[in-house]
């Protein structure tokens, strides 16, 4: 006698029948490539005007532990109010114009830019004091998600990418944050076959010949935070090549010469990785893991962008830094260095260990590096200033030499605010303790929130800018409240 199949079994038939028909999401091609149009900088309404001021956070990656800490610096910023020379009163939030954002950090940046002052609501329940990796982990081991994480291109970064959506993003797309008046926010991940970094901007989409606008928020934050192994890349797929993209104009003397102008050569190379990704027809999908593979900062966006527009106010073409007069970058570096006790056996650590530290060290060391590399550009900057109002300059009337001190005039202000910051060693070794993953207490939460605001009005640099400026704080910046407990947990 035959026997019937049990319920249990024609559930789990049924599962992997829906389980063939699941698909990842697949962004849409674009038929022409408008370098008018779309979410990138020189789009966005509200810099179109002369500005003398460019304020950037760069965001790094570190889990909620970033996205924790970066939430802080914006806390920071919406709570102090300064004065200037002439008695208006603003608030340091009201200048940022830019916030780049790697794994952790890109979660803030992409909240901020899509909701602006009402992320302060409820940003902390809905997400930095949720247990994300838990829920992941949950829907995971969930048979009902079995039957789409055993489909073909949809893994569990995909399944991260939904859960997002659903607790921060609800739905919305880079055409939200084009369609707003926030800050330009720069969200990147990793080419995982070459290396080269993906910052989410039309820009970059273009040569992809994709339009970023229909792109989920989610599915970047996703891609940014999608640590390998862990977690599977996003794939996008690759039209290159078909809407007539062209670089522009103004960087082909750069891009063709076979020794750039030095302050071009980083931002050609970028240019170049980018160009790499135009070849649809050899690399038709593309995959992407963690930002921090490539930028553990945020901070490669920040050098990019002003070798180009130091470039081109070098020739004479026009540039943001023919009137920004201040560059302000808050460098927002959450890394944490937890103590091993492996020095003290003999026996070496395991795999997975080697692993995890093998692959944060040289990121770490970047990170430091980056920093450094902004300072530099200060420092010369400023020599190659004192070199004009020199006499031996004024009398000097060759055009060689007068075209390579064209320097901008801008002053660079690099603000640290990092861990190693704290003067109080007990708070430092409590955050540095803190692990890199989605899920740390409410407790965590707060003390990071509380130390990005004690870091920066501490921070020799931000009392330089206040003095430079001629501005005084008139309100309690290190004011931080404590959220309510979320009820009932997950």
């Amino acid at each position: 006698m035959t026997r019937l199949p049990t319920p249990a079994l024609l559930i789990l038939a049924l599962l992997l029948l829906l389980g063939g028909c699941a698909s990842r999401p697949v962004n849409p091609p674009i038929a022409h490539a408008d370098p008018n149009a779309g979410y990138r900088f020189v789009t966005r309404p509200q810099y179109a005007t002369d500005n003398e001021n460019l304020v950037i956070l760069a965001f790094s990656g570190g889990g909620t532990r970033a996205a924790a800490f970066s939430y802080g610096v914006l806390e920071f910023l919406r709570n102090t109010e300064v004065v200037g020379p002439i008695g208006k009163r603003s608030r340091l939030l009201d200048h940022v114009g830019v916030i780049t954002g790697v794994s952790g950090g890109s979660f803030t940046a992409l909240a901020y830019g899509l909701y602006g002052e009402k992320l302060f609501d409820d940003y902390e329940q809905r997400f930095l004091k949720r247990d994300g990796q838990g829920d992941i982990t949950f829907r995971t081991l969930n048979p009902a998600y079995w039957p789409s994480l055993w489909s073909s291109g949809w893994g569990r970064s995909e399944l991260a990418a939904d859960l997002y959506d659903e607790i921060l993003f609800h739905g919305a797309t880079f055409g939200d944050l084009n369609r707003g008046t926030g800050p330009f926010i720069i969200a990147s991940a990793t080419d995982i076959s070459t290396g080269a970094r993906l910052p989410f901007t039309q820009a970059t989409f273009d040569v992809l010949c994709s339009d970023l606008n229909a792109i989920r928020l989610s599915r970047a934050a996703a891609a940014s935070s999608a640590v390998p192994v862990v977690l599977t890349p996003i794939t996008l797929n690759n039209y290159g090549g078909t809407c007539g993209y062209e670089p522009p104009a103004w960087i082909r003397p750069f891009v063709d010469a076979s020794d750039p102008p030095r302050p071009a050569a980083r931002a050609t190379r970028h240019l170049r990785e980018e160009a790499e990704f135009g070849d649809s027809i050899n690399r038709p999908y593309l995959h992407f893991v963690d930002g921090g593979v490539s930028d553990n900062l945020g901070m490669r966006s920040v050098l990019d962008s002003l070798e180009v527009m130091e470039a081109l106010h070098l020739v004479g073409q026009p540039s943001p830094l023919d009137q920004i007069r201040r560059i302000i970058v808050f460098v927002v570096n959450s890394l944490s260095t937890p103590k091993t006790a492996w020095d003290k056996s003999e026996s070496p650590p395991g795999t997975l260990d080697i692993l995890v530290k093998a692959s944060g060290v040289p990121i770490d060391h970047y990170s430091y590096e980056a920093t450094e590399l902004l300072r530099d550009s200060q420092s010369r900057w400023q020599s190659m200033r004192q070199v004009r109002k020199s006499s031996a300059f004024a009398a000097n009337k060759d055009a060689t030499v007068a075209t390579a001190l064209r320097t901008p005039d801008a002053t660079i202000y690099a603000i640290d605010v990092s861990f190693a910051q704290l003067t109080d060693k007990a708070e430092l070794a409590y955050l540095n303790e803190l692990p890199t993953s989605f899920s740390i207490t409410a407790e965590a939460v707060d003390r990071l929130r509380a130390a990005a605001g004690k870091i920066i009005i501490a921070s020799p640099d931000f009392q330089r800018l206040l003095q430079d400026v001629g501005a005084r704080i008139v309100a309690d910046p290190t004011r931080v409240e404590k959220a309510p407990a979320i009820p009932g947990g997950r």
